[in-house]
């Protein structure tokens, strides 16, 4: 059976991700494609989305010839966003590790305030899980450990990402230091040797 010009297999199965709050306002979003090219006709295609899901039960709906998978939680609203012949446990499986990640990285409190707390973190999920519309990982606990957050217990407020990005950055810095002075000392007593070699 031969496929038809427009239902070709591809990679690009994600057009859309977005984070919305319980008002309709953009949080996070990214387009993997030119179907909306400014942020006006994003947050107007956006805001049709919330209209259409906000009050309902359902967790696929199709609008304006997309397939869009969405989860709410608490105060946050999040949207897969695939065409239309697109696969609907192909983009529920981007949805739920999407959900997923998020709940693993704010230690189970998926709010609008501890997202924004952690939007720097967010954006790294988001990169982890989808890139340029190709899904990458649909396993949260990979996406987690390859941004790198640590998956305890401990109470989200007992470090921001902030701190621990400038505690990284400072130990890295620690090290290359540490580093060029041990290749400093090494060069001056190669340097030494040679002169001595010569002059013998």
């Amino acid at each position: 059976m031969e496929l038809s010009r427009g239902l070709e297999p591809t990679l690009y199965t994600v057009k859309a991700i977005f984070i919305l709050d319980n008002d309709g306002n953009r949080l996070l979003a990214k387009y993997y494609d030119d179907t909306y090219p400014s942020t006006k006709e994003q947050k107007n295609f956006e805001m049709n989305v919330f209209n259409k899901t906000h009050k309902t039960d359902c967790e696929i709906a199709f609008l304006e010839g997309r397939t869009i998978v969405y989860k709410s939680s608490v105060d946050l609203f999040f949207y897969v966003v695939g065409s239309s012949d697109e696969n609907e446990l192909m983009l529920m499986a981007v949805l739920n590790c999407l959900f997923e990640s998020f709940n693993l990285m704010l230690r189970k409190n998926v709010e609008k305030r501890y997202l924004l707390d952690n939007l720097d973190g967010a954006f790294l999920l988001v990169d982890e899980i989808i890139d340029g519309g190709v899904i990458l990982e649909s396993d949260a606990q990979q996406v987690v450990q390859k941004v790198n957050f640590r998956v305890d217990d401990s109470p989200l407020s007992e470090q921001s990402m902030a701190q621990q990005v400038t505690q990284k950055l400072a130990a890295t810095s620690s090290q290359v230091t540490q580093k060029l002075a041990a290749t400093s000392t090494v060069l001056q007593s190669a340097k030494e040797q040679i002169k001595w070699s010569i002059l013998k």
